[in-house]
């Protein structure tokens, strides 16, 4: 069977599925801001939050660092722009402590090599690798040498790709997600029957799903189609600044997503066909043939 275990859960078939509030970069900057997302993923009944950390200088191609771009700190270069949005030490030994006294998971996104050094620092309970990243070696090769589960996304690749980065990390505890990486992202670009596609073609890895879809009706799609564990960006305000806001869900979403994913868990049922007991009267009064 298809499973990992996450500190004291377990992400896989037959488990409840894995709900994953990103508040990725959502926080502008703002430790604030990120707490009171994580405030808000603990109310909704979110299992874990999740940040992205880069090093500007490395993430970002040199010749995008002097681009020149409107942000809430001004007319500034992107390689500026990059450094306002990330935490640093402080900021996520915040964070950590934060969470360990509320109660919840938190991990994160790594870009570079220097990104996985430093979240080593704070014992993450698990490492995302995001679709750009996919066909990096040498960031897989440190990641698994992490002995930590690595959740793969699949926007912006080939099967041949995904098949390399899974045949690479082999015997490492491994989660791949379907993904579109467009922001938002287009309903008829979702393509969630490649869930199913996974499934079937990796069976001993958790599937699941990173939406970047406005509603969240795809998302329970998805959980229908068997996807173990779900990622939807999270923000207060999608009218909020930033690049990823739009594709985000707001408070009051996240709150149906986990309710509706949770009913619809328990109408799913085990597939066998029976009749239930609370059938019976109406069968007794209905049915002419016993």
């Amino acid at each position: 069977m298809a499973e990992v275990k996450i500190g004291d859960k377990h992400i896989g078939d037959g488990h409840p599925v894995y709900i994953i509030a990103e508040i990725g970069i959502n926080h502008n900057g703002s430790i604030e801001i990120a707490k009171k997302l994580i405030d808000a993923a603990i109310l909704a009944g979110c299992d874990a939050v999740k940040f992205q950390k880069r090093t500007p200088e490395l993430a970002v191609p040199k010749d995008q660092w002097n681009k020149m771009r409107e942000t809430p700190w001004g007319y500034i270069s992107y390689i500026e722009y990059r450094h306002k949005v990330e935490f640093g030490h402080n900021e996520y030994q915040e964070i950590d402590d934060y969470c360990k006294q509320k109660g919840i998971t938190w991990f994160a996104s790594v870009w570079d090599l220097e990104s996985v050094k430093f979240l080593e620092d704070y014992n993450p309970i698990m490492y995302k690798v995001p679709s750009a990243a996919l066909t990096d070696k040498e960031l897989l090769g440190l990641l698994k040498e992490t002995n930590r589960p690595i959740m793969l996304s699949s926007g912006m690749s080939q099967l041949e790709q995904i098949d390399e980065a899974i045949d690479f990390m082999k015997d490492a505890p491994l989660m791949l997600a379907q993904a579109t990486s467009t922001y938002p992202c287009a309903l008829s670009e979702l393509n969630l029957s490649v869930i199913t596609t996974f499934k079937k073609r990796y069976e001993n890895i958790p599937i699941g799903y990173s939406g970047h879809e406005v509603g969240l009706a795809p998302t329970y799609a998805a959980v229908a189609l068997g996807a173990t564990f779900v990622e939807r960006h999270f923000t207060l305000d999608r009218s909020m600044w930033g690049t990823d806001q739009s594709a985000s869900v707001e408070v009051g979403g996240m709150f149906r997503l986990v309710k509706d994913i949770r009913d619809i868990e328990k109408s799913l049922g085990d597939g066998i066909k029976r009749v239930y007991d609370s059938e019976i009267p109406s069968m007794q009064k209905l049915r002419k043939v016993m």
